[in-house]
């Protein structure tokens, strides 16, 4: 933590300067306080917190500058990210021009473009997920060259000074796989498991890497980014394959599990880094006539698909990440910096480093509590927050399914 210090302590002192509008830098004096109580439990589904950065936001210079990546890699960004980053500025006291919210449309030149537009044009504070490391990385120099903070939400990039992470515990979320897979091996009655595992976009995404340093703790017992073929555990598991889907690409894993079960008949039970792979396999899996609740698989994001897998036997779980709550996580972020504020140790609570072999520094973190999503509590979790339209869910899942399990 004293790293994850540093960077604010810095900035309390005044030995870091924020840009003005076209680049000009002039040292920031905040007029308001903190509030104490400002941490990672502050946000809720009703945004009620934001209302107290108000005089902070008051006390800020320049513009926050939002970019997000796409709009096809995940439905998320146009249906939650942006009205929940957007509802959280305006509770926060943001005028319509002290924010914006951009949309890379899946380009790097693109969203390189809107960064130093945002920041010619007056951006204090930028707040992007980044596409992938080399744009993430270009971005960071560029606002460092002209005095910006940086945000990483969501996905991390390790170059820059002054550059801080939102996202939730990708560790934790790992864990949370990993022990909603052996729990669900222990429900389902699989005997002897023979482990199939798919890793997520690991060539390309650092946090894939935590995810499966998570799991592979649980179920293996080492923090390890890929395991060796032939590991066992205490359980009598046994592990028949460890494989990457690069960039996080279903067809990709979908056909690795195609050839792998094919080899490997014997395959039992599999270990997935999102729901997007548990889908693909699940589809491999049906394909080849096998029953629900026979092999389990696991996942992230708690998309529509993942919990129609769960509700009809072919998914464990999936791990849950409220969008609602990061949004307001990195609002409250930028509002702290754009004040020139030191950020308190409760929101800024922990630190993230690139993996073994991958260049960079470590930045501090504001570290979000995932939860894990299985029929238990489905409807107190994504159904209550509305992140899965239950009406859809029905639909896809069957009436008589949803019934079952007090889904209405």
């Amino acid at each position: 933590m004293k790293l994850a210090r540093l960077a604010p302590a810095l900035l309390a002192a005044g030995l870091f300067v924020t840009a003005c509008g076209g680049g000009g830098t002039a040292t920031a004096t905040p007029s308001a306080n903190v509030p104490s109580d400002l941490s990672i439990s502050s946000f809720t589904a009703d945004f009620s917190y934001m209302a107290k950065l108000a005089d902070l936001t008051k006390a800020g210079k320049g513009m926050v500058g939002v970019i997000l990546p796409d709009t096809t890699s995940s439905a998320r960004y146009v249906a939650f990210d942006q009205p929940y980053l957007t509802q959280a500025f305006q509770k926060a006291g943001y005028s319509s021009s002290q924010f914006k919210i951009d949309n890379a449309q899946g380009q790097e030149a693109q969203q390189l473009s809107i960064a130093q537009a945002d920041i010619t044009a007056g951006a204090t504070v930028l707040i992007m997920d980044p596409l992938n490391s080399s744009v993430g990385s270009q971005i960071q120099a560029y606002a460092q060259s002209h005095g910006v903070k940086i945000i990483s939400y969501d996905r991390a990039t390790f170059t820059g000074t002054n550059t801080y992470y939102v996202s939730f515990d990708n560790v934790q979320v790992g864990k949370l796989i990993g022990k909603g897979f052996t729990d669900c091996v222990t429900a389902w009655g699989v005997k002897n498991p023979k482990v199939f595992t798919l890793n997520g976009g690991q060539n390309s995404d650092p946090n894939a890497v935590d995810f499966a340093k998570g799991y592979n703790s649980v179920i293996w017992g080492e923090s390890v980014a890929q395991e060796k073929v032939g590991k066992t555990n205490s359980a009598g598991y046994t592990l028949v394959g460890d494989q990457i889907a690069t960039d996080w690409k279903n067809d990709i894993g979908g056909t690795i599990f195609q050839q792998q079960f094919t080899a490997h008949p014997e395959i039992n039970a599999t270990v997935e880094a999102n729901d997007g792979l548990g889908n693909a396999v699940i589809q491999v899996l049906k394909n080849n006539k096998v029953k629900a609740k026979s092999i389990p698989t696991t996942g992230q994001d708690a998309t529509l698909d993942g919990m129609v897998n769960v509700l009809t036997d072919y998914q464990c779980g999936s791990v849950y990440k409220a969008v609602y709550l990061e949004a307001q996580d990195a609002v409250a972020l930028a509002t702290v910096l754009r004040a020139g504020a030191t950020p308190p140790s409760g929101l800024v609570n922990g630190t993230t480093a690139p993996p073994s072999g991958v260049s960079g520094n470590q930045q501090p973190a504001s570290l979000l509590v995932p939860v894990w999503v299985d029929k238990s509590n489905m409807e107190a979790t994504v159904i209550k927050d509305k992140f899965i339209d239950v009406a859809t869910l029905c639909s896809k899942a069957g009436a008589s399914v949803c019934s079952a399990n007090n889904i209405s």
